[in-house]
């Protein structure tokens, strides 16, 4: 890719320059491997949550983190946001299919971490 050039959307069979700063296939990739990116589609993966429930189920993020996560998640299209018209407004959040699809292998990842952590555990090793 030529430096400066504009990037034009992948046509079918071709690939994003992932590894130039512009990509916009880069920026989603930050933003779902974010610090809190990923804890907010794992937790959203068994369904709709309101604002403060999603909170309450990522121990350690505040809620100006999370309402950050949220917007820029919402923004790359892979989580959907629902204002409820009372007082107070009630806001919900869940998973588009886009965010289904990126989220699915993260589950994986998670959970195969979690059955290694579990054996090493049963084990008798310690774990760090």
């Amino acid at each position: 890719m030529v430096e400066g050039s504009q990037l034009m959307q992948a046509g079918v069979g071709e690939r994003y320059e992932v590894f130039h700063t512009d990509c916009p296939a880069r920026h989603v990739v930050d933003h779902v491997t974010s610090r809190w990116g990923v804890w907010v589609l794992i937790a959203l993966r068994n369904g709709d949550l309101r604002f403060y429930r999603l909170r309450e189920s990522i121990q350690g993020i505040s809620e100006k983190m999370l309402a950050q996560t949220l917007r820029t998640l919402v923004e790359d299209g892979l989580v959907w946001r629902k204002v409820e018209p009372t007082t107070p407004p009630q806001v919900s959040y869940g998973l588009t299919e886009f965010g289904q699809d990126v989220g699915e292998p993260l589950t994986e990842l998670f959970d195969r971490i979690t059955r290694r952590l579990q054996r090493r555990s049963a084990g008798g090793r310690q774990l760090a």
